[in-house]
Formats: C-alpha cells, structure tokens, sequence
C-alpha cells in the first residue's frame, strides 16, 4: 500500500540463487598429468629464449664477466664516447656522461668511501641520489672499491612523513654501512622535520659527494669470482611487502648480455629510457646496459612529466630513439594529459616513426586497454601500429619477456573469465560473453627457460594449462637478502624443482600464474613460437566461494559501469568484498553508484559485495610502477583513514 520509489534490501540475504561454492575436487596426482597430457597428444608446457651459445663469441662474454672491468675498458678504448644523457622537464641536457667522465667520477667516489668513509670490501652502501648521472657514478664508485651498491629512491620534501620512513627501513634491511648522497638530501635526511617521522640520530655514515677531492684509488677491487655479490635489488611488492634480492656478477653481467641481443643494441644506438631507476629492469636500464653494451642512453626522469607531459615523446622523436621503454604510469599520463594536443605536438614537429619497439616495463598482466589506446592516439604522430608491446619481470627475475626488436608481433587471445576462476584456460573466440583478452609480455630473453607448474602439486602442466611461471636463468637474482615479514615462506622461492618429469633443474618460482602456448609463428630460429601470457600474481588473488579472483578484473567489471568513476581498487576483509570507488563528479552521484556497482559485480563475477566505499579522486595509492597499493588501501580503510564521501555496508 506504500507505493515505495526505492526499496533498499540486503544483497547478502535477498540474494538466493548464486550457485553453489566449488567444491575442491582431490588433485589428480603430478604423474597422473603427465600421462593424461601424453594421452591427448598435449605437450608439456615449457619454453626458451634462444641459446646463448651460439648467439656471440663467448670470448666478450667471458671478458665482460665485470661490470667494472667493462667501465675501464670503454674508458680506456673509447674515453670521449657519450653513455648518458640526461633531459630537464624543459628538455634540456642537464648532465652527460662520457665513458671516461663516468669512470673518473666512479674513481673519485671509491676514494672518498675507503678514505673518508672507512668502508671495507663487502660493506653495503645506500645510493640515495635523484635520477641522473650521480647515481650511475656512485653505483660503479662502490663496485670499484668492492662495496656492494643499494639504490634508494630518496624522500619526498613535500611528504617526508610517508616517505623517510620508507628510506630508513630499506636503509636498516640492507645494513647499509653509509648512505652516499647530495648535499641537499642529505640535509633534508638530518632535517628538523625528518626528526618528527623517525629517529636521525641512529643513520649510519652520511657522506655526500657532491664536491668530493679528485683522487684516484690504488687499485680497481677485482671481484676473487662471479659468484660474489655484485649489488642488492630493493622493491615494495603490491602487497606490501619489502623484498630486496641479491644480484651476483655472473647474473648482472648475464642479464645485460641478454638484454643486449634482444634489442640489438650496440654503441651506435641511442635508447630513450622513462623509468624510474631504483629497482628491477629500470634500474638495470638506467645504471648497467649502456655500461655494458656501450649504446647512449637519454634519460628522461618519470618526476618530470608532471610539469611537461610531452617531454618523453618529444625526447623519443628529437634522438630518433629507435627502442624506448616507459612505465604504465608514464603512458598513462601521456594518454591522459596529451589526448587533446596531438596536433600542437606534430607542429612542433614531433615524429614517432623512429620508433621500432616500445616497451612498458611492468611486473602484472598487460594493460591491454591502456597500451592500445596509445597506440591509436599517436598513430597519428606516425608511431608504427605494432610498436608498443610490454616487458615481464618479477622479484625472483627481472627481466623474463621482452620484446626487442626482432621475432613474431605479440598475440591475443581470448579466455573464458568463468574458467579461469576454477584454475581453467579455455579459449573461446573474441567477443564470445565472459572473454577476457590476454596479450603475451614480449618474447622469451635469450638464456631464458619457462615452464608451467601446478600450485600445489609442483607437477608440470601442459600446453594452455594454468599454473604458476617457473623460470631458470642465469641472471635469475640468487636468493632473497631478507623478506621484511615472511623469511620461511619463500626460502624455496629461488631452488625449486618439480615433483615429477625433469627434477634436476632448479628453478625459481615467480609467484605469478600463466599459461604457455604455442602459436602458428615462426620465431627467428625458424621454430613454432611458444607464447608466454601472464594472468596475474599469486599473492594479490581472492579466494571467495571456493574460486580464484583476479581484482583487476573486478576493478575493470565497476570502471566500465559508469562514467564518473574514475578508479576503482577491491580487497576482502574478513570473507567480505569491499570495493572502493573513486568518484570524479558530482558528490550527490555517490548514492546511485552503490546499486550500479553491486549490481555489476553481482552479474559479471557472481559476488556479492560486502562494502562500497566512494572516495574522491586520488586516495588509490599508486606505486611509481602504476600498480594499485590494495594493501594499504586495504589498512587505511581498516585503520578509518580514507575520508569516504559515502560508505555502504551491504549487510
């Protein structure tokens, strides 16, 4: 008799015809698997980069077995040969470094840190520089007196409460015997302000070398074999987690050679490099492939863009950069803020037909949407269609895929959404309901071995099965230097072999799920191509009723339901999903969004969601790599800290 415009009812209870939660069947048995693959003419799911051996003589592999040696080297046969350029927001060189420049400034830092310093080999010394040509230099500076380098991303002046905690930390994991910067952070790290977020007295030695005397050292420390520590890799996971590796000479030396012959770079390139250097490939970009390979790299810090957005493809075109990496952050701020200024750029005269491969350095499954609509706005500023294309890399290893320059373009294809929630990879046509397309991270790196294993089991999978990347290299990092938080959990992450079939080769576990499949190309060595897709990381996945949930899949599901939605991020809480919801547009609006997203969930991925949070723009955390932080989002939500526009708990 109400008439009622509106009736509010609880999905949680009025909500009566889900299906059932998937029962977990008893695991069909690793040998099991194998015969059942052998039966159905299935092969086991494995895959390679090209072999080593015959790549390059072996003899300038074996002389460059030292990133130091190599530096001397260049620095001895090619003293005026330009390694680094740097580009100011304005676009201008603000520093470079020459082959002899570098190994001159790398002396002078190795003096000051045996001499003024005190430090003894093996020591581990904290670089806490901006992007740019001082790190370069402290990095070889430390290898060349037997120091082992830890690159810190330094603390933001605006934000030192969030950020200087984060620098202490790595500073205190690494055991960092001196912390080498310049003079303006290190007074910020010694600061008033830097003393009301942590304790300043108990930094170790802080030297800066800004203006330190031109001394010589004695002699080069010469690493007693390839096996020693080379440099530690320091990187916060999506969860949270602050995970540094151990690099060794013999796999620092392996990943540049990989890299070399994959892009083809030699000392006639020039590479353009938007990425922050601290961790992973980035850092490997930006401090060690241009030693190695002696090609010049332009580097473009990633800060730099949020006062001049086109400074990345205005650099690309300027050095007809034939290869150039980014980040997902970065393409996303030139789709974003460069969409409507595609004609003002092509009057300037920029032109991206140089462009042969251009790669996003990232550690997920690739943004397919995002990739693609880069490459369809500046098409028209003559990028070639097939250019873009994205990297692959982990904690375990940091460069698996990549694309390079040669080898078959990166296939799609499609998944069933549903069947992936149970662990399935069923193929089915585009367009066909519930597909979720997936592109393949690049190729293989040469010297690089893939397989596909069960989570559980450890067995290996057949072609097209899903299960967890393995990979064995020899630039695979040698072991975790420590897991801030869970050191048992992942001590067999780098020794790992499988229950059944091959069980003598070690391999390293990258925590990531995927499938191989091999494709109707033919790859340069005239071989079936075997392509890598990369779902998702074990680690971020939901378990809810009994199946496996990808969040990004979620957050794409409530993004495309309605145009004022900006970003969205979904945890669990307890066995409850919450979503957050960025509103960009009126706040009157937040009310309708709360149906329409429990609405979409509820249709497209059959859950019921515990909360909706509408926040304004910006309160995602997001990592300097692009990804969504959902675990902190996950403790501020718990810990009341997101100001929410509106909160509904469906319960």
């Amino acid at each position: 008799m109400l008439h009622p415009c509106n009736v509010l009812m609880c999905p949680h209870t009025c909500v009566t015809n889900l299906p059932k939660p998937r029962q977990k069947q008893p695991e069909v048995g690793p040998a099991s698997m194998i015969v059942g693959n052998l039966v159905a003419g299935k092969r086991i799911a494995q895959a390679s980069g090209r072999e080593l051996a015959h790549l390059e003589d072996s003899d300038q592999a074996r002389k460059f077995l030292f990133l130091p040696d190599v530096l001397q080297w260049r620095a001895h046969t090619t003293p005026d040969h330009p390694l680094f350029l740097l580009l100011n927001a304005k676009g201008t060189v603000t520093s470079t470094a020459t082959c002899v420049q570098l190994h001159r400034k790398a002396e002078r830092v190795a003096a000051a840190l045996t001499e003024k310093a005190r430090l003894s080999i093996g020591d581990h010394v904290a670089l806490v520089y901006p992007p740019g040509v001082d790190l370069i230099a402290a990095f070889y500076g430390c290898l060349y007196c037997g120091c082992v380098p830890v690159t810190v991303r330094p603390p933001h002046p605006q934000n030192l409460a969030t950020t200087l905690p984060t620098v202490k930390m790595i500073v205190e994991v690494s055991k960092s015997a001196c912390v080498l910067t310049t003079q303006a952070i290190m007074r910020l790290l010694k600061s008033k302000e830097a003393a009301a977020t942590v304790d300043v007295r108990t930094w170790p030695t802080i030297l800066d070398t800004d203006d330190i005397p031109k001394k010589k050292v004695a002699n080069v420390f010469r690493p007693p074999s390839p096996d020693v520590l080379a440099y530690l890799d320091f990187s916060v996971s999506t969860t949270g987690i602050l995970a540094g590796v151990k690099m060794s000479h013999a796999a620092t030396s392996a990943l540049c050679r990989s890299i070399k012959l994959q892009c083809e770079l030699y000392p006639s390139r020039q590479i353009a490099i938007c990425l922050d250097p601290y961790c992973g490939l980035g850092f490997a970009l930006w401090c060690l492939c241009s030693v190695y390979s002696g090609h010049q790299s332009v580097l473009v810090p990633p800060l730099e863009l949020e006062s001049n957005v086109s400074l990345w493809l205005s650099a690309v075109s300027q050095y007809k950069a034939r290869v150039t990496f980014c980040s997902y952050s970065v393409m996303e701020m030139c789709t974003k803020g460069l969409g409507a200024q595609t004609g003002v750029l092509r009057m300037k005269g920029v032109n991206l037909s140089c462009v042969r491969t251009c790669m996003v350095v990232a550690e997920e499954r690739p943004r397919i949407a995002l990739t693609q609509s880069f490459s369809k706005l500046f098409k028209d500023l003559g990028l070639p269609a097939r250019a873009v294309s994205t990297t692959f890399g982990c904690r375990v290893n940091v460069a698996i895929c990549l694309q390079g320059t040669a080898g078959p373009d990166p296939t799609t294809v499609y998944v069933d959404m549903r069947a992936l929630r149970h662990d399935r990879v069923r193929l089915v046509e585009r367009g066909s309901p519930h597909s979720l397309p997936l592109t393949e991270s690049g190729k293989i790196l040469p010297g690089v071995k893939v397989i596909i294993a069960h989570t559980e089991t450890k067995g290996p999978l057949g072609d097209s099965h899903l299960g967890e990347i393995w990979v064995s290299s020899p630039h695979n990092a040698t072991g975790y230097y420590t897991v801030h938080g869970e050191e048992a959990l992942h001590a067999d992450h780098f020794s790992a072999r499988l229950s059944f079939g091959d069980t003598q080769t070690i391999w390293a576990r990258t925590g990531y799920l995927g499938f191989l499949r091999r494709t109707e190309l033919t790859d340069a060595s005239g071989e079936r191509h075997d392509a890598l897709y990369v779902v998702g990381s074990l680690d971020e996945t939901l378990e809810l009723r009994g199946m496996r949930y990808h969040p990004i899949d979620i957050e794409t599901s409530v993004i495309r339901a309605h145009r004022s939605i900006a970003e969205c991020a979904v945890f669990t809480w307890t066995n409850l999903l919450v979503v957050v919801v960025e509103l960009d547009g009126l706040e009157q609006d937040a009310l309708d969004l709360v149906a329409l997203v429990t609405n979409v969930v509820l249709e497209e991925h059959h859950l019921v969601v515990g909360v909706v949070v509408i926040v304004d723009p910006g309160v995602i955390p997001i990592n300097s790599r692009g990804e969504k932080q959902r675990m902190h989002l996950r403790d501020g939500f718990l810990a009341d800290q997101l100001d929410p526009i509106y909160v509904a708990y469906n319960m």
